[in-house]
Parts: structure tokens; sequence; C-alpha cells
């Protein structure tokens, strides 16, 4: 207890020391596509925790085995699964998001600049989505949230110093207040300076990125098992200055040096006084899931969701940042404003857009065990009512403003088989929106094969539908868009060597995107992508190699870009020092083709098609040392490492140049008592 009263003095100082450092918070990505990630926690095949250890002296003992979580997919799903907290160092390391997700999502180059997914994702559920999903990320996810059972206090504190500023502070804590009712909260602030743009350290405005996230849970089970209750409220505040890419910078011998890591930003508000063009997302996100179990094999359950999403940007030097760079610079070469033609008013824009969403589900659930194996199903119905408000400026002073409301209904069902070797097992689901939509679902997993189908019909998004500013100005009425994906992974595995080839389809069709002029667009037909896979891990005593190698071949590359290949691999050495210090040292390497990746519109939070600048073609390094004593995790990071061995840096993104090398530090300390 003393331990936790000193730190929560330090977190206190560093709390403060935040508004004048900026020291930031945590990441809340899960783990990338299929290959050799980290464990986010290690399943229990006991359905319940036993009372408090006791030694031989009688003193009671806590740490991770008496310190379990359940996630609401597997109540959901009736997997009765107790999950411990992490105290392994595999990839203690990974503290940024773009690495927590192995790469399967690309920024900015920097913490807290937008997210897009480098290859094709599935829409998340039937029903018309807001459409701003480029901060998604950074915010505590709903099926994320863990719900704890601690027989004592426990808390995580965790810190992360990266490299140029890139910093992450969190505070997790949860505590039984009875044997069966469970509360806590998680707290993460984070923070990221600019590399470019900036008149120097002594600048008011180097702060890039800031983000403040917060969930309080709790969970509680009835004496008789019968009734369970989850519930928890999410809250985010991420406020970001846009740049919009770095400016080509000039060598000592006159030359363009375009790894211009501190030139000039091409979106800036004009004096280091003004505020510059900055974009921002809040969310609020309530959320119940509750069940009771009637009689064998016959439960119901209820998931309520409310949700408020605010969406800004603002430019108030709209017209500075219009204008070509020789007219206001008197530079050699003319570099054209930011912006595509202003409809309006030129000296200003402020877009805002407000969604707010209730969802219901009710239905009825169960499982029926016989001689082994079980059989589970599910039916349900779902309703949301939801709408967008949007309200943007048509001059400096006047506004105007528009509004989207509708509400849905679905109805679904779910069934699941489960083998008797417990190993393997067979789903389906398949859900029906009324007045249009669909989707319908299969998988089996063994212990050697995952193979699996889907099918959707769904609505665009809002923002595709309907668009107003003095930027942009659509009104679209596309058609329901089609995913079709088939999916195989075959889980090898002789001796020391993991093998995990795998490949995956996808049929798309109406596929909406942005085009090279930032407006939303729908394609007619269909068209395919075909990614072939391979993860796999070797050991040799002490040593350890794995990653995953991706080649994805598509029939369209004008309307969605891919790199044709991706490549994470590690490298790793392990060993004990003086019996107590266990230490992980290694080098992670990350690879993508060359490419013309979408660039960024900050104007609608949108990535667009782009073919100007091809990005990436380039190996990236990062050594690391991770290191445990007890249940406490450091490390230790030097990012980029191999900047200047053949280039000076690349570009992850059109305009937006990869993080210069830097050292970072982190220590992530639980305390179960």
């Amino acid at each position: 207890m003393n331990r936790r009263i000193v730190f929560l003095f330090l977190l206190l100082g560093l709390t403060l020391t935040t508004w004048a450092q900026q020291f930031p918070g945590g990441s809340q990505l899960p783990g990338g596509f299929p290959g050799f990630g980290g464990q986010q926690g290690r399943p229990s095949s006991t359905t319940g925790i036993s009372g408090s250890g006791i030694d031989d002296s009688t003193k009671v003992i806590y740490g991770p085995k008496s310190t379990r979580y359940v996630l609401e997919e597997d109540i959901f799903n009736n997997r009765r699964k107790l999950y411990t907290v992490d105290t392994t160092m595999d990839d203690t390391h990974l503290f940024l998001y773009v690495q927590r997700s192995q790469n399967q999502y690309q920024d900015l180059g920097n913490l807290g600049t937008p997210m897009r997914p480098v290859f094709v994702q599935e829409p998340q559920q039937l029903g018309a989505q807001t459409g701003y999903y480029v901060f998604a990320p950074y915010a505590y996810q709903t099926m994320g949230v863990k719900y704890f059972d601690t027989k004592s206090p426990f808390t995580d504190m965790y810190l992360a110093l990266g490299g140029h500023n890139q910093n992450i502070l969190r505070f997790n804590f949860a505590q039984n207040i009875t044997p069966r009712w469970n509360v806590g909260f998680n707290v993460q602030r984070f923070t990221s300076q600019k590399q470019f743009g900036t008149s120097g350290v002594n600048d008011p405005t180097k702060l890039l990125a800031q983000n403040w996230g917060f969930v309080g849970h709790t969970n509680y089970r009835s004496k008789n098992e019968k009734y369970t209750l989850l519930a928890h409220f999410i809250n985010m505040n991420h406020s970001i200055d846009e740049q919009g890419g770095v400016l080509t910078g000039e060598n000592l011998d006159g030359t363009p040096n375009i790894y211009a890591y501190t030139g000039e930003a091409r979106l800036n508000g004009g004096s280091t006084r003004g505020p510059n063009p900055n974009g921002r997302e809040l969310r609020n996100d309530w959320h119940v899931y509750h069940q009771y179990v009637l009689d064998q094999g016959f439960q119901v359950f209820h998931r309520l969701d409310y949700r408020r999403q605010k969406n800004y940007y603002q430019d108030d030097t709209l017209r500075l940042n219009q204008q070509t760079r020789s007219a206001i610079e008197g530079v050699r070469e003319e570099i054209p404003g930011f912006y595509p033609a202003i409809l309006g008013d030129t000296s200003r824009i402020e877009q805002d857009a407000r969604f707010r969403l209730v969802e219901n589900m009710f239905g009825l659930k169960g499982v029926y065990r016989r001689r082994g194996s079980a059989f589970n199903y599910r039916a349900y119905l779902r309703s949301r009512i939801y709408g967008q408000y949007t309200r943007y400026n048509t001059s400096r002073t006047l506004y105007n403003e528009y509004e989207t409301r509708r509400a849905e209904t679905f109805l679904g069902g779910w069934l699941g088989y489960y083998f008797p070797d417990s190993l393997s097992q067979m789903t389906a689901e398949a859900e029906y929106q009324v007045g249009g939509g669909f989707r319908l679902q299969g998988q089996f997993d063994s212990k050697w094969l995952t193979a699996g189908y889907s099918a959707m019909l769904v609505q665009p998004t809002l923002l595709q539908e309907r668009f107003q500013s003095h930027i942009f100005f659509w009104r679209n009425d596309f058609k329901l868009r089609g995913y079709n994906h088939a999916f195989g992974q075959f889980n090898l595995r002789y001796r020391k060597l993991q093998l995990k080839p795998g490949l995956d389809y996808f049929l798309l069709s109406n596929y909406t995107y942005f085009d090279t002029a930032a407006i939303a667009r729908q394609a007619s037909g269909s068209f395919s992508v075909l990614r072939t896979g391979l993860g796999y891990q070797i050991g040799f005593g002490k040593f350890l190699t794995s990653g995953q190698l991706y080649y994805t071949v598509q029939s369209r590359t004008d309307i969605l870009r891919t790199p044709p290949f991706f490549m994470n691999a590690r490298l790793q050495y392990e060993f004990l020092y003086a019996k107590v210090l266990y230490i992980q040292v290694g080098v992670d390497l990350h690879y993508k083709s060359s490419y013309f990746a979408d660039a960024y519109m900050p104007v609608t939070q949108q990535f667009y098609l782009q073919n100007k600048q091809r990005v990436e073609g380039y190996v990236l390094a990062d050594l690391y040392a991770n290191l445990r004593v007890n249940r406490t995790r450091l490390f230790v990071k030097l990012t980029h490492a191999n900047q200047g061995v053949l280039q000076p840096g690349y570009f992850v993104a059109p305009e937006f140049l990869q993080m210069r090398r830097g050292f970072a530090f982190g220590v992530d300390w639980y305390l179960f008592d």
C-alpha cells in the first residue's frame, strides 16, 4: 500500500508537469492481422477464481492469478473464459499505435495524426455509420474493455517517453467492492510535438496532437450466477494542428531537399500568435450489457449503446493557405494552394458535424451440451435511431446547417457447434436490415485450420452521402456497398517451427472512395483483391525470429491503393541476468512496397486518392531491449535506427515523413495489493 501512495504522489507530479511538458496517455489499438504478435492476456480454462492464496506463514498472496478479467464478447457468445493480465515481456516496446497494430494501420508519421487501414477492411456492422474514423483508433474500444474480478486492488501504471516528444501516460485501476461486484477505470493522456513547420523550441504552437481518454467500467453477477451486468462509459477528447505536409527545403548548395525534417508546413496560421488550422474529435459512449438465465439453455439479453460524437475543423487563415507560395514568399518554384477551389467566402472555414446514436438489441440465447460437444444459438432484434447534424460557415460570421435523421431495424441469428475435442468449432451468423442490407458469415476453427466466408450489403457512410461547406459540396444517392470475403489459414507446427500460410479474397461491389479531388464517389460493378500471407516463428535456443509476409494483387488499382508487398520481421535474443532480470534484445524490421498511398484532407477528415507522390519503399529498423524484474516491465528503444544509412528518410504518406531517429523509454508497473 505504501508503494501505491508513493506512486500516486509521483503520478500527481507527472500530471501537473503535463501542462508544461505535454506528457501523453495510452494506446488502445487491438493486435494486428494473423501472424505472431503480442499477447493481450492468456485465457484460463477455469470458470471461477479460487479464494485468496495462503502460504505457510498464513500471508495472503496476490498476483496475476488472483486478478482475472472477462471480455463481453466471450460472455455474449457463452464462452466461459477468464484472462490473466499480461506479465510477459513480449511486445512491451511497441508503444505507438501503428506498431501495436503490427503496422496494419498507417498514420502521418507522428503520434496522434490521422490513421487509416493499410488493407481492405469490411464494415464492422450493418447500418449507416457517421464516416468520421481517422481518430477512432485513439479511443478506448467498446469490445476491448476488460471487466475485472480482483481479490485485491489492482493498479497498472504506464509511462512511455518517446523520441521527439511522443509521450504516453496511462493509469488503470480496478477493485472488487463485493466478491461479485467490481469497479474500475482507465485514464490515458498523450501528446506529440511538430517535427516541421515551427520556429524552434520556443515556438508556442509547437504542440501537434493531444489526447485525453477515459473509461469507467463495472461488472456484477448475482449469487446464483443467473444475472450478469457489464457497463462502461468511454470518453475521448482528441485535437490536432493540421499541417498539410512538409514543403521541399533547400540544401546549403542550393539543391532541393525533399527530406526537410525541419522545413515549412503547407498549412499554417500566418503567425505564431494566431491559431493554426486544427481538427478535433470528441466522443462519449455509454454501454450496458446484461443477461438473465431463465432455465437451462435459455437466456434473455439486452444491449444498449448511446453514443455522441463531434468532429470539427477550423482554418482562420483560409485565404493564406489557398495562395500559391510564390505569391506570398517569393520562392522560385510555385507551390499551389492546399485547398481546391473555394465556393464562397475565402477568409475562414469552420466545419462542425455532430452525431447521435441510440441502439438497442434484445434477444434470446443459450447453450446445450451433450456428450462433450455443445450447441450454441442466439436470436435477436436490433434497432438504431441516429442523426447527424452539420453546421458550416458561409462567411466569417454566417452559418448554414443540415441534418440527417433515420431509424433502422435489424433481425439476426447466430448458431455455433463445438466439437468434443474442445479445439474445433463451427459458427454461422445472419442479419437482415429491414428495407435493405444483410450480413452472412460462417467460420470453422480447428487446431490446424481456420477458414470462413462473409457477405455483406451495407449502406455508405453519412458523410459519403452528403457533405456541404464552401470548399466541398456533394449530395449522393449511392447504392448499397457489397463485400464478399473468403479466407483461410493453416496453423502448422513442427518442433520449434511454426508456420501460418493464409489467403484472403475480397470481391467488392459498388465500392465507395474519395477521388483525386477529395470528392466522394462510387464505382459501378465489382472488382477483386487477393492477398496471400505467411506468418512464421522459429526458435533456436535463446534466439527467436518471427514475422509476417503479405503479397497483394487486385483487379483495379485506380480506386483502391494497396502496397503489393508487406513485411514485418523480428530478430530477438532472450536471457536472464543475475537470476532476477529478464532481458530481450532485438530488432524489428518493417517494409512496404513503394506505392501511391492516399493523401489526407483535413476539411472532411478523409483520405483520398492521389497520383503525384510514391511513398514507402523503405526498410524501417527499430532496435529495442525489453526488461522485466518481478512484475515490472521496462523497455528502451532506438527508433528508425537506420536513418541516413541509405537515404536521409522516407515518406509514410504523401508529403509526410516518417519520424527521424529517436530514443524512447518506458515502464509498465503492476501492483496487486
